[in-house]
């Protein structure tokens, strides 16, 4: 492996290069003819554009990523997370053209990525499931009785909560399969779905797990990705607050049979649903790289996509389980282009000026910079933000620091949203479920004072005052303004 294709774009393809350049082998970004001046096409060594905005004119475009790959002279392909991360033709056509996969065997993505075959899967090796079960035209409402309501239709394939509807009663049920029928459609040009019971107040937990093609299989702690809005993670942590150590030996021994049971290899991730009882079921498994990685990173101190490249050269881990070491906590916060006070609508627009923060035990994984544009074709992804401490409250505290040093003006972002929920007294008690945001945060407003903002953004982006023989920077809105917070 010498030169790695990245078939994505957006902060994980700036993390896949610099993961890459330590490893000394050089990097091919793929960008859209929006995407032309992102962050992520000037990190890598070269770029081929591939198509116009749309992503399946572009990074949905297996020729176009294969063709770009042999323009080139890439030898391997790493998809990310998203567009084809978890597509099996994909990867199968990678591997067809002569180059090395970075992530899991075809197969075992082909199997987990069906919702149903991995229910499957799963439950012959003795992973607990969700009540749940396929239906056919005529027979879903028999099916959904004996499950009993509430319920969830869900998508076959695919995932990210797209294609999932939740159902109280009969009443609600044909509407339902038909909308999350289209949606599973347009998404995963698959139109399957399926009943599964709905679990009240459980939290969603998940084990990251790592194999080599040497018969090594590890597994790296769980996380706690219980506050979501609409089936998408929001805030993601580790261990997860009500963590015993038996329920971990238990939960992290069903992740491990799950991952053998389709002979895995490279990152993988296996979810549960967790009830108040303390008892989990398999949710789904993620063949691919998560957006959440950064956290398992802080506390095992293993830098996941590493180790995803030494996997794809065939080489061996290097550890096995009982060499894994837990240390502290972490919490990560996903920083999105979006409007919490409008139901998460998406936002789009220049980056007029932008502060990320700094400082020791802060990390933030950033696709975003000062004057790129966010396109409103993609997932609204700018940056996540992670903070490390000793026990959950120093993470916590840490990481709500860390968004009060962060600005970004421009598009609407979620930014103040964050720091709420990050300071909410049910969330500093571990008292979290994937309900957490409709329980406490039904109609959030921002309370920030738009005037500061105008200041701000006029003190961030004033040219520089020139004096004589002197030049001096334009002041920063914390010089201006003191401490204040935008979304």
């Amino acid at each position: 492996m010498r030169s790695v294709l990245i078939a994505n774009r957006g902060e994980i393809a700036v993390r896949v290069a610099r993961a890459c350049r330590e490893q000394g082998l050089t990097t091919v970004a793929v960008y859209s003819e929006v995407d032309r001046d992102a962050p992520h096409v000037r990190a890598a060594d070269r770029a081929v554009c591939i198509g116009p905005a749309p992503a399946r004119e572009s990074y949905l475009r297996t020729e176009a990523l294969l063709d770009a790959a042999r323009t080139a002279g890439a030898d391997a392909v790493h998809p990310g997370y998203g567009f084809f991360s978890e597509n099996a033709a994909f990867a199968r056509a990678v591997q067809e053209a002569g180059l090395t996969w970075i992530g899991p065997p075809p197969d075992a993505i082909a199997i987990m990525g069906d919702k149903l075959a991995a229910r499957e899967t799963a439950g012959r090796a003795g992973v607990p499931l969700v009540p749940g079960a396929e239906i056919d035209a005529g027979n879903a409402k028999a099916v959904a009785a004996k499950i009993g309501y509430p319920i969830l239709v869900k998508a076959a394939a695919g995932g990210g909560g797209k294609g999932m509807r939740t159902v109280a009663s009969e009443a609600e049920l044909d509407e339902a399969l038909a909308a999350a029928g289209r949606e599973a459609a347009s998404a995963f040009a698959d139109g399957r779905v399926y009943l599964e019971k709905l679990l009240l107040r459980p939290r969603h937990v998940e084990v990251q797990v790592l194999g080599d093609t040497h018969g090594t299989l590890v597994h790296l702690g769980e996380r706690e990705c219980s506050v979501q809005r609409r089936h998408q993670k929001v805030v993601e942590e580790t261990p997860c607050p009500v963590m015993t150590d038996a329920l971990r030996t238990r939960m992290t021994d069903a992740a491990l049979a799950a991952a053998r049971a389709v002979n895995y290899v490279s990152t993988g991730t296996v979810e549960f649903l967790l009830d108040e009882r303390g008892e989990f079921y398999f949710l789904e498994m993620n063949t691919r790289l998560q957006v959440e990685h950064p956290v398992t990173e802080w506390v095992t101190g293993i830098d996941l996509v590493h180790a995803q490249l030494r996997v794809a050269r065939g080489e061996p881990l290097g550890f096995t389980q009982k060499d894994v070491r837990f240390r502290g906590h972490a919490i990560e916060v996903r920083l999105c282009a979006e409007d919490p006070a409008a139901s998460f609508f998406p936002s789009a627009g220049p980056i007029v000026a932008l502060r990320e923060p700094q400082g020791p035990w802060v990390r933030v994984d950033s696709g975003i910079a000062q004057g790129f544009t966010v396109p409103v074709e993609y997932d609204p992804l700018l940056s996540k933000l992670s903070a490390w401490g000793e026990d959950r409250a120093t993470a916590a505290r840490r990481l709500w620091h860390a968004l009060r040093d962060t600005a970004v003006l421009g598009p609407t972002t979620n930014l103040a949203f964050l720091q709420d929920v990050i300071a909410h007294e049910a969330f500093l008690r571990g008292e979290t479920h994937t309900g957490f945001l409709g329980e406490h945060f039904p109609a959030w407003r921002s309370g920030d004072d738009d005037a500061a903002a105008v200041a701000a953004a006029i003190a961030l982006t004033r040219p520089a005052a020139s004096t004589g023989a002197t030049t001096t920077a334009a002041p920063s809105p914390f010089e201006t303004l003191g401490r204040w917070r935008l979304a």
